[in-house]
């Protein structure tokens, strides 16, 4: 089944990366965007993966519905989905973490802090929901920097997830000419759903629980 399910999610993927990346809200694009991670969680649970991490896909699937409608409730909703599953990732990776690396914090914290000059003078009354959704990003970050290096795979996972939510944010409230608001959103689909991919088979390893 698992091989099922991951082929599944792979081709879901592919096809929402075809037809549907750029286009308007409809049940097809929500069906094709929710599936291509609900069955990286199937996957996963059919593999027996850490609890967390499967939470942490399920509430991406549940993320990627909400994003793919239209609305600032459908908006808020995806980003408290999304912020949920990156604090189940990061619980799960601080039960397998060695140690961060004084460089980690520090990249990292400098990273969100500078969200406050390129992101948040343009996210108006989304400002505090889109601050507090930041620090869950770095939170998980900071985990996953800790893991140890055999686990090396969910690390990357998590910093194209984060790379994803930076280029989202770019498309939905920095970028106004539309070629390059087009671009990211080609950009960050790839990255988004391999980083989900990543952090699940990487867990699989000797995974944290």
């Amino acid at each position: 089944m698992a091989t099922l399910f991951s082929a599944i999610a792979a081709i879901l993927s592919a096809i929402y990366a075809t037809l549907f990346t750029n286009a308007a809200a409809s049940w097809p694009k929500s069906a094709i965007k929710t599936g291509s991670v609900a069955a990286l969680a199937l996957a996963g649970a059919s593999l027996a993966a850490p609890p967390l991490i499967i939470l942490g896909l399920a509430c991406g699937a549940v993320g990627d519905f909400c994003l793919s409608r239209d609305g600032r409730r459908a908006f808020l909703a995806g980003m408290a989905a999304f912020a949920l599953g990156h604090l189940a990732y990061a619980a799960a990776f601080a039960q397998s973490a060695t140690g961060v690396p004084i460089i980690a914090p520090i990249v990292i914290g400098l990273l969100v802090l500078s969200t406050e000059f390129w992101l948040a003078p343009h996210t108006g009354v989304l400002r505090w929901p889109v601050r507090l959704y930041g620090a869950v990003i770095g939170a998980m970050g900071v985990a996953a920097a800790a893991l140890p290096s055999g686990l090396h795979w969910i690390t990357a996972g998590a910093g194209l997830f984060i790379l994803s939510d930076i280029l989202l944010s770019l498309q939905l409230f920095v970028v106004r000419n539309d070629s390059a608001r087009l671009w990211l959103g080609r950009s960050l689909w790839p990255a988004y759903w391999a980083g989900q991919a990543l952090i699940l088979f990487g867990s699989l390893a000797s995974g944290p629980a």
